[in-house]
């Protein structure tokens, strides 16, 4: 991946900033006005985001699992769940197929997202906002005033559990596959997390019981075509700070997990959904499933559009805290964090911004 000379990056970028983040229509609407030549706030940041150093190459492949009748064959569910542990414990990422939820209801979440992005300009403006306590958060980069360069992307964000919206509070051109498209995910979550349970070697309710499938928040993510991709990316190197992230993603691809030292692709599979394991499921595992570093790379292709399901109450004050899981504890295996609530974890991960050092290693004992 080019990065781009430091003379390019070393200009007061705020003036910048603000004239993009005052035009309301994102990346999207820097597209729409026939630009060919990406604005130096894309620009990444000298010697940093580069690809790690890779001597021999191997080309490697997220798992994907089927989860077609396990629930009524205890055999072949020992057997997901030892794969959903080994996965979870290497890569932090795999990919399930025969997940219950039919295929054109993740063909009509896409549509809905692109509907929403769309639309008429004025009606999306209507949308844009960063107040974070707004049900409805639609903008380009969360961190845009604090990151060390622009992502190629726009994001709406939307808090649809424990508290669900109503229908007004929502974008009429998608409110109702989003609500439809929820309540399958909520579904599949809830049986995630005893498989996950189970793998860590817990009863099959207990993450569920903790409240870790409690909160759910939906984010769609649009990557217009970028002009000159070799110079920006579409979604910074991170980790999410949530417990679960379920992501549907369309056929051009782009999603990237860092794997041995190196970034492997997580290719689209008609029908399949990528489920990936938050800090917040490392913490309280304590380390035992690991939270991986991935990132989108920006296209000459698209729009890309993906819809990325966080299993977390983000932002809504709890008094509920969370630590490394005593059944999980021994001597020998002392706890390596200390505990926190979602909110406190929630509000650093977003105050530090993607690109940086993860988030959860302040929170180390």
């Amino acid at each position: 991946m080019e990065i781009s000379s430091s003379n390019e990056h070393n200009f007061d970028r705020t003036p910048e900033l603000k004239a993009f983040d005052e035009t309301k229509a994102g990346v999207k609407g820097l597209v729409d006005a026939g630009i060919t030549k990406i604005p130096k706030i894309f620009f990444l940041p000298p010697d940093q985001y580069s690809d790690p150093p890779v001597t021999n190459k191997i080309e490697f492949q997220i798992p994907i699992l089927d989860l077609n009748g396990i629930e009524k064959d205890p055999i072949q569910r020992k057997q997901v769940v030892d794969k959903i542990r080994d996965a979870s414990e290497t890569w932090g990422f795999f990919q399930v197929v025969n997940h219950g939820i039919p295929v054109n209801v993740l063909d009509g979440m896409l549509e809905g997202v692109r509907r929403f992005y769309e639309q008429d300009s004025e009606i999306r403006k209507k949308w844009y906002t960063r107040d974070g306590s707004q049900t409805v958060v639609y903008n380009s980069n969360f961190d845009l005033f604090s990151s060390a360069s622009a992502n190629w992307r726009d994001t709406v964000y939307c808090s649809m559990a424990p508290r669900r919206p109503s229908p007004e509070e929502l974008p009429e051109v998608c409110r109702d596959i989003m609500f439809e498209y929820t309540r399958q995910v909520t579904k599949l979550g809830s049986f995630m997390f005893e498989l996950l349970s189970e793998a860590l070697g817990l009863k099959p309710n207990h993450l569920n019981d903790i409240g870790c499938s409690e909160g759910l928040a939906i984010l769609f993510h649009y990557y217009p075509a970028c002009p000159e991709p070799e110079k920006t990316i579409g979604a910074t190197k991170h980790a999410d700070y949530d417990f679960l992230t379920v992501l549907l993603q369309d056929d051009i691809g782009g999603l990237q997990v860092l794997y041995q030292n190196q970034w492997v692709d997580i290719p689209p599979v008609r029908g399949a959904l990528v489920v990936n394991v938050g800090d917040l499921l490392q913490l309280i595992s304590n380390d035992k499933f690991k939270s991986s570093q991935h990132r989108v790379v920006a296209n000459h292709a698209g729009p890309r559009v993906s819809t990325a399901c966080f299993f977390t109450t983000g932002l809504m004050p709890s008094s509920k805290v969370y630590g490394p899981i005593k059944e999980l504890l021994s001597e020998q295996n002392p706890p390596n964090y200390r505990q926190t609530t979602v909110r406190d974890y929630s509000l650093h991960y977003n105050a530090k911004g993607l690109g940086r050092t993860s988030a959860l290693l302040d929170f180390r004992v």
